[in-house]
C-alpha cells in the first residue's frame, strides 16, 4: 500500500520505513534538476518524520491539522508529505512566496494517490487572479503534475489541498516554483494539434467560438492559444476526398499562413491505419512488393513536393501512423522486418529528396509500453532505417500511467539517442454526448484514465502529458500534439469516410464544449 494507513504519526511513518525496505513504494531516485525556486523545504527533507513540515504552514476547516504530516518514503529523498487520517478530513499544507515580479509563474510537483477523495489538488491562489488548480490524479506510481498562474500582485500562495474521506491518502514530494517570464513556453518546442477532420468539419457547417463565446477562425483561436504546430494525415485515395493530396495542400496553406509548422502523416492506406489495422490503398492491392516499396517512395515524394511546390514545406514526416505491427498488410508487417524496413526506408528517403532538414519520425501507439519499443526500435536502427524523432501515442486510459509513459521516453531518448515527441493524446471534457454516436470515452475510460470527465480534468491530463515530456533528460522531450481538438459533432462528418450517416465518437475529447467554445484544456497550450 502507497498511503499511509494508521492514525497514529509514527506508525504512519514506521509503515512507510518497512514498505520502503520491502520495495513496495518507491525507493531513492536521482534529485530532479531544479531551475532556482522560491519553495522553502521542496523534498520535505528538514524535519524527518511524523512532523508537519518545515517553512510550510498548515490549516484545516475539520480542525485535523494533523491529516499534513512528513513520512519515509520519499520519491527523490528519505520523506514526503502525507495526508492522511483515520476520519474524514479536510486539509491544506501551502506556502506563501512574496517578492515576485510580475508574469506566468508554475508549481510543479511529484504525487501519488489512492483515490477517493471530494477533492485533492495543487493550487496558486492570491496570485493576483483567480485561483488556478490542478487536480491529483489516482495513481501508485509517482506522477509529476502542475499548474500556472500569472502573478499580478508580487506574491502566490502554493498549496497542497485534500477534501477526503475516511483513509483517504496523497503522497507530494520534490516541489518547484519556476517562472516570472513573460513566455512560458520553457524547453517545449513543439504544442501541436492534430486537426485533419477540420477542414471538413467547416465544409459541413461547424463552428468555432473563442471561451467568450465570439466565433473565430479555429486556426487564429488555435495559434492565439499557444498552439505552434498542426498534423494533417494523408490518405491515399479517401471514399470522401478528404485529407487526400489534394485537401492537405489546402489546409497546409492555411496552417503556414497562420505562422505555424506542419506535420504530415503517411497512413499509406485509403482509411485508417493503427495497430488493429494497416490496409494497403486499394490501387496498390496487386503490387509486388517491389512495386509496393515504389509507390511508399513516389507516394511521400509526389504529397511532399507538392507542398514545398506551393511554399508549404512540411517541418516534420511521419512514416507511417502506430505502426507497432508494422504497414501495408500483410507485406510489411512486423514478423518480416526485412520488408518493413524496406518500406520505413523508401518512405524516409523520399522525405529527404525533397527536402533534407525535414525531421522524419517513425510513430508507435501504447506510449508506456518500453519492451515492446524497444524491441521494435532495435529492430529499425539493427537494419539501418533512417529516422530523426521518436513518436508516441499515450491514451492515458489506453496505454498506461504517467510514470509509465515517462519511463518509456527517458529511456527510448537515451538507447537511440534521437528526441521523442507525444504524437497523440486526448482526453473527455464530459461522459455526455453531442450526437447519436456512443462516444469511445465513457465512464471505464475515465476511471482508467485517473482525472475526472471535466473542462478541468481534461486541461489538467493535458497538462501532466506535457510536464512528462518536459522532464526528458538532456532536453530531448519536444512536445506534445493533441489528437482533434476540433472535432466536433458535425453532420457529415463521421468517424466513417465510406459513410456520410456516420456519427463522431470523440467529440467528448475536443477542445471545444457542445456550444462551440474553446474548453480551459486549449488554453494549456499558451502556459507550457
Amino acid at each position: 500500500m502507497s498511503g499511509p494507513s494508521h492514525p497514529l504519526r509514527t506508525a504512519a511513518a514506521a509503515l512507510g520505513a518497512v514498505l520502503l525496505a520491502a520495495g513496495l513504494v518507491a525507493g531513492p531516485a536521482p534529485s530532479p534538476v531544479r531551475a532556482a525556486a522560491a519553495i522553502t523545504n521542496p523534498g520535505f527533507e528538514s524535519s524527518g518524520a511524523g512532523q508537519s513540515p518545515a517553512g510550510w504552514s498548515e490549516s484545516s476547516s475539520s480542525g485535523q491539522q494533523s491529516a499534513s504530516f512528513t513520512e519515509a518514503g520519499g520519491r527523490s529523498g528519505n520523506y514526503r508529505l502525507s495526508h492522511w487520517a483515520s476520519g474524514a478530513y479536510r486539509v491544506e499544507t501551502y506556502q506563501q512566496l512574496t517578492g515576485l515580479g510580475a508574469g506566468s509563474y508554475t508549481l510543479r510537483a511529484w504525487v501519488r494517490s489512492g483515490g477517493g477523495q471530494i477533492a485533492a489538488y495543487l493550487a496558486l491562489r492570491n496570485c493576483g487572479g483567480a485561483e488556478q488548480r490542478v487536480t491529483i490524479p489516482t495513481a501508485s506510481s509517482w506522477t509529476q503534475i502542475s499548474v500556472t498562474a500569472q502573478v499580478s500582485s508580487g506574491q502566490c500562495t502554493a498549496a497542497v489541498v485534500s477534501d477526503a474521506r475516511a483513509g483517504n491518502w496523497i503522497n507530494v514530494d520534490d516541489v518547484e516554483f519556476t517562472g516570472g517570464g513573460t513566455n512560458p513556453g520553457g524547453n517545449i518546442s513543439i504544442r501541436g494539434a492534430d486537426i485533419s477532420t477540420l477542414l471538413k468539419s467547416q465544409d459541413r457547417g461547424g463552428v468555432y467560438r473563442d471561451a467568450a463565446g465570439t466565433q473565430r477562425d479555429p486556426l487564429q483561436l488555435l495559434t492565439s492559444n499557444g498552439v505552434n504546430y498542426a498534423r494533417l494525415k494523408v490518405w491515399v485515395n479517401p471514399a470522401d476526398g478528404y485529407n487526400n493530396r489534394a485537401r492537405v495542400l489546402t489546409m497546409a496553406s492555411r496552417i503556414k499562413a497562420q505562422g505555424m509548422r506542419l506535420l504530415v502523416d503517411f497512413h499509406y492506406s485509403d482509411s485508417w491505419a493503427d495497430p488493429g489495422k494497416q490496409n494497403k490503398p486499394a490501387a496498390w492491392s496487386g503490387y509486388s512488393f517491389s512495386q509496393l516499396r515504389d509507390a511508399v517512395y513516389n507516394h511521400t515524394y509526389d504529397v511532399l513536393n507538392a507542398l514545398k511546390a506551393q511554399g508549404t514545406t512540411a517541418d516534420m514526416v511521419q512514416v507511417g501512423n502506430e505502426i507497432n505491427d508494422g504497414m501495408l498488410w500483410p507485406d510489411g508487417r512486423s514478423d518480416n522486418w526485412a520488408n518493413l524496413a524496406a518500406l520505413l526506408t523508401a518512405g524516409s528517403n523520399a522525405v529527404k529528396a525533397v527536402n533534407s532538414s525535414t525531421q522524419v519520425m517513425l510513430h508507435l501507439a501504447e506510449g508506456g509500453n518500453n519492451s515492446q519499443h524497444r524491441w521494435w526500435f532495435d529492430q529499425a536502427t539493427s537494419r539501418g532505417v533512417p529516422f530523426d524523432v521518436i513518436g508516441v501515442s499515450h491514451y492515458l486510459y489506453w496505454h498506461g500511467s504517467l510514470a509509465s509513459l515517462q519511463a518509456n521516453l527517458n529511456d527510448l531518448a537515451s538507447r537511440y539517442g534521437r528526441p521523442v515527441v507525444v504524437a497523440e493524446t486526448a482526453y473527455g471534457f464530459t461522459l455526455n454526448a453531442d450526437d447519436s454516436e456512443p462516444n469511445i470515452f465513457n465512464s471505464s475510460l475515465q476511471s482508467a484514465g485517473g482525472y475526472p470527465a471535466t473542462p478541468q480534468g481534461q486541461a489538467d491530463a493535458l497538462r501532466a502529458v506535457f510536464d512528462v515530456v518536459r522532464s526528458v533528460p538532456n532536453g530531448r522531450g519536444l512536445g506534445v500534439f493533441y489528437w482533434e481538438p476540433t472535432w466536433t459533432a458535425v453532420p457529415g462528418n463521421g468517424w466513417d469516410p465510406t459513410n456520410p450517416s456516420s456519427g463522431n465518437g470523440w467529440e467528448n475529447q475536443a477542445l471545444f464544449d457542445y456550444g462551440d467554445r474553446a474548453l480551459p484544456g486549449l488554453a494549456v497550450f499558451g502556459s507550457v
